[in-house]
């Protein structure tokens, strides 16, 4: 150790002195003695490693209790928070994928502030259950006899498989072998189900004969997954969904389709490619069908079940089932949200995923100079800003070739970088994200809400912005 270095250690204060001063009776009645001698003690030892690395911290008194206040305060900010999403992927699965209508965070607030009929039948005054909420109405729009909801849609993929198939084999064709967001892998899943996977067909090619030859006295279940998340293009063939029960049929097996992000809406008027509805995929027979909740349906996430009933009460009764359940307060959102699809047109208007889907051009350019001209009010120096068309994404692992015509507000600055203007509005509160491209920093307006706009406009105006 450096001669110069042992002195400055010496003069860091001890614990047990700070402890008796003002300062740290003061902040006590706000926190707790344990915790707050354990942010003494970081201070501390941050000081200490800092004249281990050659510098001289300040140690005096005042500036250890502002260090503890500025680390207290960090550590008072929630780490979950809310973000302006301006990159105009409107099923963003890192910014939180759908937003919520009003009807579904009302349904929430109350539920989650009051007790709650969740497991309680109200008309006999018994024990009920949490499934009952959405069952009745998931019947109703989907056209299947029987309903269930667990937590996310891979819960809902795991639960069908393993009460359908545990031990025996589920053939599937292999250009549907899917890996989406996280990891989450169509094969390993099916092993932790407990299944045994048979591959059928090549990679661009599967033909009805090859599920035929591949059915055996093993076979427990025909299985179809939706590539929602990409597309194999070019010299390709799949076998339709009717075809597929139609040998269901014939060889006494049950059939599963998992739609991944499955959707109530026909959205190909908007200029999407068309995606099938679960409605679609119940009338051409499948038996169980599996879906998210949280992605082009537009509510909270859930993994949504449908089908037979004598499958759906398997599933029900499988013991994995309670610990894959989901909570009141999905269950209050869920419920909200797919009360707002009775009425098409209404849905189209109160989900926000929805809306953003829906949105004109006309309506989007609209909207951006609305805010242009928030923006231009008071313009900021340095600061750049215009209006150019640009292209939106569905996200979400939904529609991978789609793209929406769109526009964005493009920001320039004479003194920054497009990266540094980005690291800017990304550390504002709340933080703005956006994208970049072409050396400017974008802020697609399909993707910003109307009460985003103070945000940006403020943080236009502060800083060195």
């Amino acid at each position: 150790m450096k001669a110069s270095i042992a002195p400055l250690l010496k003069r860091i204060p001890a614990v047990s002195l700070l402890v008796e001063q003002q300062e740290f009776k003061r902040l006590l009645k706000d926190h707790s003695r344990p915790f707050l001698v354990r942010v003494v003690r970081e201070v501390l030892d941050e000081i200490r490693r800092a004249i281990l690395e050659g510098g001289e911290p300040d140690m005096a008194p005042p500036e250890i209790w502002r260090a503890v206040e500025r680390k207290l305060n960090e550590r008072s900010v929630r780490s979950l928070k809310r973000v302006v999403n301006g990159t105009g992927v409107i099923v963003h699965t890192n910014l939180g994928r759908s937003l919520l209508a009003r009807e579904a965070l009302e349904a929430v607030s109350e539920v989650a502030a009051h007790y709650s009929n969740l497991e309680f039948d109200l008309k006999v005054g018994e024990r009920g259950s949490r499934y009952t909420h959405v069952e009745e109405i998931l019947k109703e729009l989907t056209g299947a006899e029987a309903a269930l909801v667990v937590n996310n849609n891979a819960a809902a993929v795991l639960l069908a498989l393993n009460t359908l198939a545990r031990g025996r084999e589920v053939i599937v064709s292999r250009g549907q072998l899917i890996e989406i967001g996280g990891s989450f892998r169509i094969p390993e899943v099916m092993t932790r189900s407990g299944a045994v996977l048979r591959e059928v067909g090549t990679t661009n090619k599967t033909r009805l004969q090859d599920y035929e030859a591949a059915v055996s006295e093993h076979t427990a279940l025909l299985l179809k997954v939706h590539t929602s998340n990409y597309r194999i293009l070019g010299f390709t063939a799949e076998v339709a969904l009717e075809d597929l029960v139609a040998l269901g049929r014939r060889t006494n097996l049950p059939v599963m389709e998992d739609l991944g992000s499955g959707c109530f809406v026909d959205v190909s008027p908007f200029g999407l490619e068309k995606e099938p509805t679960v409605q679609e995929v119940i009338r051409a027979g499948a038996d169980v069908v599996t879906f998210s909740g949280d992605k082009l349906l537009g509510g909270p996430q859930a993994g949504i079940i449908v089908g037979r009933k004598s499958y759906i009460q398997s599933l029900r009764s499988n013991p994995l089932n309670r610990a894959l359940r989901i909570d009141k307060m999905t269950l209050a959102a869920l419920e909200a949200t797919l009360r707002l699809y009775q009425n098409e047109e209404l849905a189209l208007k109160e989900i926000p995923t929805l809306s953003a889907i829906a949105s004109s051009p006309a309506e989007l350019k609209a909207k951006a100079r609305a805010l242009l001209r928030r923006l231009t009010r008071r313009p900021a120096p340095a600061l750049s800003v215009e209006i150019i068309p640009c292209v939106s994404q569905v996200g979400g692992g939904a529609l991978p070739l789609a793209e929406l015509p769109s526009y964005a507000l493009a920001f320039t600055s004479e003194k920054e970088s497009a990266a540094e203007l980005e690291r800017r509005f990304r550390f504002y509160s709340p933080p703005i994200i956006g994208r970049i491209e072409k050396e400017r920093f974008l802020l697609d307006v399909r993707t910003l809400q109307k009460e985003d706009f103070p945000f940006i406009v403020r943080c236009c105006r502060e800083g060195s912005l």
